[in-house]
């Protein structure tokens, strides 16, 4: 039910079956002897706000530092214009390759067509950047993997392969300025679609368009303000069995409104409810029985092979790939390296002790 170009499945994360490109061909004179001499990356992470992008900051800092890197590491706070701003000052101090994930993904074609004129190589980390020519590589997990992955657990967990239904259930999106939305809802709609034409999925609100179901800045409140809408507005009389949600800020928001409004008491209890990046207060959540799930993405795994793309592209080595042609930014196909996410719940949570991605104290 999962498997998504299975080739693409079998390679992600497989080094040695990874296809390899040359290292970028804006490559600057002298770029080797930087490295030798310990070259400097810019960082621009997108907020503070966040457990996940911290995580990330410190994991792509910490990837670079061991190759003999000098970092700077900027966050935009959710502020695009500040990300531009941070990310053209990065360009001004001379740094020798830029990391970047995106706050507003269409907004920062002028100030990489500076990056490119001072001949710095870009990866766009996560969040592919759109509408420049001068992204050189995109580092991140299989987006629609990601989605795929939280589709399968509800249709799983409602039996709907069985013939069980019918299930209301609701549908949340990612924010649309992250290009990313795109994957996760076209990844989990792949495998609900079949079960809302066959009407053992009913979407009460009718709500079912991306459009309709984005939630800005991936926020929380934002995604509960409007959960407490629809449960006002459609759900007097019904019950409300899943919800779809892309990220585990949304759902803790998804969540504060169902509770609010009676949901997990004795007699009613809550929906399934998915997510996504194992963040700690969710991963807390489903060991007390309140989230449902979550998508695993080990950060400093994503971290690491940036780290290693930058220092390929600095030494002015071929780096390795393993999706050509998915992600197109507009104006080109930008080569890519992805990595596999992973289903977490109940079950098997304690798979991020063994990783060693939060301590069994943590999770307590």
């Amino acid at each position: 039910m999962l498997t998504r170009r299975a080739a693409l499945a079998a390679l992600a994360g497989t080094a040695s079956l990874a296809l390899t490109v040359s290292a970028c061909g804006k490559e600057r004179e002298g770029s080797s002897q930087s490295r030798s001499e310990g070259g400097t990356v810019g960082i621009a992470m997108p907020t503070q706000s966040s457990e996940r992008w911290l995580a990330d900051g410190k994991s792509v800092v910490e990837g670079l530092k061991r190759r003999g890197y000098k970092t700077k590491l900027v966050y935009g706070d959710d502020d695009p214009k500040a990300q531009l701003s941070q990310i053209g000052t990065l360009i001004e101090q001379g740094v020798d390759a830029l990391i970047i994930a995106a706050i507003d993904a269409k907004s920062l074609n002028g100030v990489l067509q500076r990056a490119s004129d001072a001949r710095i190589p870009v990866i766009s980390y996560d969040r592919l950047i759109l509408g420049t020519g001068n992204v050189d590589y995109y580092v991140s997990f299989d987006n629609e993997m990601v989605g795929r992955i939280e589709a399968n657990y509800i249709i799983e967990k409602l039996g709907l392969e069985k013939g069980k239904g019918p299930f209301n259930i609701e549908l949340f999106a990612g924010s649309p300025d992250d290009n990313n939305t795109k994957y996760f809802f076209k990844g989990s709609m792949a495998l609900l679609q079949p079960f809302l034409d066959s009407k053992q999925l009913v979407v009460p609100s009718r709500q079912t368009g991306l459009g309709q179901l984005t939630t800005p800045r991936w926020d929380g409140p934002t995604a509960q303000k409007r959960m407490s809408g629809l449960l006002t507005r459609w759900y007097v009389g019904r019950t409300l069995d899943a919800v779809l949600s892309p990220y585990d800020g949304i759902s803790r928001g998804v969540l504060s409104a169902l509770e609010a409004q009676g949901y997990g008491s004795a007699g009613r209890p809550l929906p399934i409810v998915t997510g996504q990046d194992a963040e700690l207060p969710s991963v807390k959540s489903i060991i007390a029985g309140r989230q449902s799930q979550t998508v695993y993405k080990d950060v400093r795994v994503l971290a690491g092979a940036a780290a290693w793309m930058v220092d390929d592209i600095l030494r002015g080595r071929a780096t390795r790939i393993n999706d050509r042609f998915s992600y197109n930014d507009g104006v080109k196909d930008v080569p890519a390296y992805l990595l596999q996410p992973q289903s977490i719940d109940k079950t098997n949570y304690e798979v991020l002790v063994r990783d060693g991605y939060y301590t069994a104290e943590e999770l307590t």
